[in-house]
This record gives C-alpha cells, structure tokens and sequence, in this order.
C-alpha cells in the first residue's frame, strides 16, 4: 500500500524557486521522467559535479526527493536550519554512521525517494569517479531499484549552459547477493550513466 508522500511548505517553496531558476537562467533539458517510479521506494542515483545537483534533481521531478547531507552543514546559521526543513538528513562522514543507515531504509520502507551519489562524493575536475558501496548495499538490503541520472554542466554554471538531466530505467538488484554485489550495483549505475 502506497504511503501518503507530504512535503513540507519550505520544501514545496524552495523547489518552485529552483525550477524558476533552472528554466528561467539555465533552460533545463529533462528526460526521461518516466523512468521514475510512480509509487514505492526507489535510490534515485545521479552523477556529482556541483553543490546544485541535489536541488536540481528534485526539482526536475514530482514525487518529494530525500536525501543525505555531512553533518558539518547543519551546524551552518540559517543554511542547517532550511536544509534540516527540506527533506534533508545528517551523515557523518569517514565512519558507519548507523543512523543515518537507519534512517534511509526507514524512507524507503515506507516507500520515499532517496537520493544518493554512487561516487560517494562530488568530483572536482567533473569526471566520473570511482563506485562507491554504498548505494548499492542500501539497494540491495532494501530490495529497491537504483535510478541512473545523468546530469551535465552544473559544474560550470557561471557559463549559463543549457543544464541536462535524464532519468535513466531503474537498475533491480538481485535477490541473493554478497557484499561484492555492492560495489558491482553501483558500478552498474556509472556505467548505464556513461552511456546516457
């Protein structure tokens, strides 16, 4: 059974913002919106280059997007206090953050969007870095497809490049899997985003 998704009134505002601003100042290209689960729980896992990827995949989509931010953010006047309001949730980083972990299988259980980078981290240089376990050890113990998304030039967004996200078809994990099968599901997504 489908659980009501409810956004809070500073996500709705903020993500009506970021859509005025993508369309107006970057002329967003979307693709494949149909690629995203219409109900149930779903990774939605993008490629990372820019500060902006997070908002701008959501606001590119319906459904309500959560997603992880470090923890230092929160300790930010002002900015920890809208992030924490916007479906936002803390995540020490360089250690096994348990709740956090909790956290993300409790939203996909109840079958939320959530947002995570299988590089792990944002690349500087704008190439695909290396796969990360992490996506897909949540994909798999949740038994919840993976949702490629190739986004292009929010690394140089001072140039007001045309910004192109596309929604690639959900990757399944399998049903019977080790811990190898972690990295390889991640992997699987960078692939399919390199071929986009």
């Amino acid at each position: 059974m489908q659980i009501k998704e409810k956004s809070t009134f500073l996500f709705l505002v903020g993500r009506q913002m970021f859509r005025i601003m993508f369309k107006l100042f970057y002329r967003w290209d979307i693709k494949g919106v149909e690629n995203i689960p219409k109900e149930g729980g779903a990774i939605i896992a993008p490629n990372h280059t820019s500060f902006f990827d997070p908002p701008l995949t959501g606001s590119a989509m319906k459904r309500p997007l959560y997603f992880m931010a470090k923890k230092e953010l929160f300790d930010v006047p002002i900015f920890g206090w809208i992030i924490k309001r916007t479906n936002a949730f803390p995540v020490k980083r360089g250690v096994q953050d348990v709740n956090a972990m909790r956290h993300a299988f409790s939203l996909l259980k109840k079958w939320h969007l959530l947002l995570m980078f299988p590089e792990g981290t944002r690349s500087k240089d704008g190439k695909q870095g290396k796969a990360k376990a992490g996506p897909g050890m949540v994909a798999c113990n949740a038994q919840v497809p993976l949702v490629p998304v190739k986004i292009e030039n929010t690394n140089i967004m001072l140039k007001f490049k045309r910004i192109k996200i596309e929604y690639g078809e959900p990757i399944y994990p399998p049903k019977e899997f080790t811990k190898s099968d972690y990295v390889v599901m991640s992997q699987k997504v960078l692939d399919k985003i390199s071929k986009m």
